[in-house]
């Protein structure tokens, strides 16, 4: 497998290589580094190499389509590690790396395997970072997209999250034969039902994520000032880092909504889940565009085994997983208005804080969102 990231955590990874390695597959991982880590190690029966990356190479990899400097690091780094390791199969994950990943697959006459966590012509065209003079220069979206089309025809597999991105890929012209959904499901053996109750004296409501603009919390602080003469004193905790929190915070303050909005940080995955027995309701506020319309977050699984009614926007997946299994409520991403509206459709009606609408989520998880039944799908692809 080629991460191209530091590792770890990735729990879609972690998942993904215990499964292999639980169906008898041994799996090797390639990863960069920025920090001190080991640059050879042994981590639950896969060994783990990691390279160091200069802060310019890894800054190159968004114009990796025009010079190949990012490439030419992976080259070099995978040529080192075949050189001592034989494969039957090199597993991509994410698009970038997708031509070095076929390259060593043709060469060594292996199996190629792309895994698209996301739509990432998309996720680029709404990066920050490829909106400046610069960065329109380095990576033209266009090139991104017959980039993906390219190495998806030219994959053995290419395995994606949800379903909408199967759909996607198969109005590019990609075969579905090959196209298999594992998705982003929870792992049961990891996830522990939290047993903290919310405080009676609020209205608590939790956003675990990356910060953001394209997770579309704006929206979220500005619908806090529709909320007035409720029973109970309301309040939003926002776990995570990223770079909009300065800019949400100002809004805050702008909004006269400051008193509510607080900025928790970063939680590790145990930590986090606490924070779900102590909340009444989850958000996933993502602004809907191309890239949110064909993924799903891992965290939507979470809230619904937690039992926890959710607040989600009208990004295809989550509207319809949320709709199938009568998990919460819908609301248009970029209407404060309407957020504010749906809110209190969820406080007055109280059949969502009983026990059988939490007890009902949990049996859809166990039913048909569970890492057990997505990790035989990725098994049959290298059965």
């Amino acid at each position: 497998m080629v991460l191209d990231h530091e590792f770890p955590p990735d729990i879609r990874v972690e998942n993904e290589v215990q499964a292999l390695h639980d169906d008898g597959h041994k799996v090797h991982i390639a990863c960069f580094t920025q920090k001190d880590d080991a640059k050879k190690e042994v981590v639950n029966n896969s060994i783990i190499f990691r390279k160091d990356i200069s802060k310019f190479i890894h800054k190159t990899s968004v114009g990796a389509l025009k010079f190949p400097f990012y490439f030419n690091f992976w080259r070099s780094f995978l040529n080192e590690i075949f050189n001592e390791y034989t494969y039957d199969a090199i597993h991509i994950h994410d698009l970038p790396m997708a031509k070095v990943g076929y390259e060593f697959a043709k060469q060594f006459n292996i199996k190629f395997i792309i895994d698209l966590h996301e739509n990432w012509p998309a996720l680029l065209g709404i990066s920050t970072h490829t909106k400046s003079i610069l960065g329109r220069f380095l990576s033209k979206n266009e090139q991104w997209k017959k980039y993906e089309v390219e190495y998806c025809t030219l994959a053995d597999n290419v395995i994606v999250v949800v379903d909408e991105a199967k759909e996607r890929l198969i109005k590019l012209r990609i075969d579905p034969n090959k196209i298999v959904v594992v998705s982003n499901t929870l792992n049961l053996n990891h996830f522990e039902i939290p047993t903290d109750s919310p405080d009676s004296e609020y209205i608590t409501l939790l956003y675990a994520g990356g910060i953001n603009k394209h997770r579309g919390l704006q929206y979220v602080v500005q619908g806090l000032k529709h909320l007035n003469n409720l029973d109970k004193k309301l309040r939003i905790w926002i776990l995570g880092s990223g770079s909009y929190i300065k800019e949400l915070q100002e809004l805050a303050r702008n909004e006269e909504v400051q008193d509510k909005v607080f900025f928790l940080g970063w939680k590790d995955y145990k930590e986090m889940q606490t924070y779900f027995g102590k909340s009444d309701y989850c958000l996933i506020p993502h602004v809907k565009n191309d890239h949110t319309d064909s993924t799903i977050p891992h965290k939507i699984f979470q809230y619904m085994y937690a039992g926890k009614p959710m607040l989600v926007s009208n990004c295809l997946p989550l509207k319809r997983i949320v709709e199938e299994t009568q998990s919460g409520l819908v609301y248009n991403y970029n209407s404060p208005e309407d957020f504010a509206s749906k809110l209190k459709e969820l406080i007055n009606n109280k059949s969502f804080l009983s026990s059988e609408f939490a007890n009902r989520n949990k049996r859809s998880v166990i039913k048909d969102y569970n890492w057990d039944i997505d990790s035989k799908k990725l098994n049959q692809i290298y059965k």
